[in-house]
């Protein structure tokens, strides 16, 4: 395979430069149809693989490459592997790259649209802390729907810890409160 470049990448998400829909929301990206994320796997399941090990960690010196990177091991992970537990194998390398991207100012060199991207990893996290930044950073925007998206998943955070929807895939046990809370539950796509 060729390693999949930034421009690649961006493009895919977001559509070419010269596409009139380029930077634009995409329905396609929350409603995770399957032949999305297949066509996702086909084109970044290696890619995502030598993300994960480093082999693009110098994409981190762009803008335009955080953003990449933080596509492919963030969303690009969750597409191509929903419902499993290698869907959140990226977050290793998304977290450390959206936090460097935030002390480089790196969201700034983009529309609204592209930058919510660098503040997914935090709304991912299973961190309390990381949860409070995302909420931060996200009531920027001045958009209810994404506030509360953003405090859905700080208060489950606030709650149990971590997630519990992704106990069965992880492994882990749940405990009583959160198998009555997983009955009626938001599984955020996974």
């Amino acid at each position: 395979m060729n390693a999949p470049t930034i421009r690649d990448v961006l493009d895919f998400w977001f559509l070419p430069l010269d596409h009139p829909d380029h930077g634009k929301p995409r329905d396609i990206w929350w409603k995770g149809p399957a032949e999305f994320d297949a066509e996702i796997r086909e084109r970044f399941a290696e890619a995502l693989d030598m993300a994960i090990v480093g082999a693009f960690d110098h994409w981190q010196k762009s803008p335009d490459g955080a953003l990449a990177l933080i596509l492919l091991c963030d969303q690009f992970s969750r597409n191509m592997h929903r419902k499993a537990s290698r869907a959140f194998s990226g977050d290793c390398k998304a977290l450390p790259t959206a936090r460097l991207a935030l002390a480089r100012n790196y969201p700034a060199a983009f529309n609204l649209t592209m930058r919510l991207f660098f503040y997914m990893p935090f709304q991912h996290s299973e961190s309390l802390t990381d949860q409070e930044l995302g909420c931060s950073l996200f009531a920027a925007f001045e958009d209810e729907e994404m506030m509360k998206h953003a405090h859905e998943h700080r208060d489950v955070i606030t709650r149990f810890g971590r997630f519990p929807h992704r106990n069965e895939v992880l492994g882990r046990n749940c405990t009583d409160e959160e198998l009555e809370y997983l009955k009626t539950a938001n599984r955020f796509g996974q």
